[in-house]
């Protein structure tokens, strides 16, 4: 089983209503919002940048990254792009 199948199941196993896979190209702008529920995410390639009102966050596969509820942020993805295994604790959340 391939690494992004194995988060798959993973984030299904820990209760996600979401779980997904996504990717982006690279510049992709993200920007200011909040999630109503956890979002955690498994960076499998690529990296993406954080802001978090100004504390700044760079996750660089192969890493997992967990949002908590009502945290605003914004996000670049990095000069490669990437691709992302996404769960989320409520489903359609944005």
């Amino acid at each position: 089983m391939e690494l992004s199948e194995r988060y798959i199941q993973k984030f299904e196993d820990e209760g996600f209503v979401s779980v997904y896979e996504h990717q982006d190209p690279a510049g992709t702008v993200y920007p200011k919002h909040s999630h109503h529920g956890k979002v955690s995410l498994f960076v499998t390639d690529g990296s993406i940048a954080f802001d978090f009102e100004g504390e700044k966050k760079e996750i660089i596969a192969p890493r997992r990254f967990d949002i908590p509820p009502n945290t605003p942020h914004s996000a670049v993805v990095g000069p490669l792009g990437w691709i992302v295994i996404v769960g989320e604790e409520v489903s359609g959340d944005s």
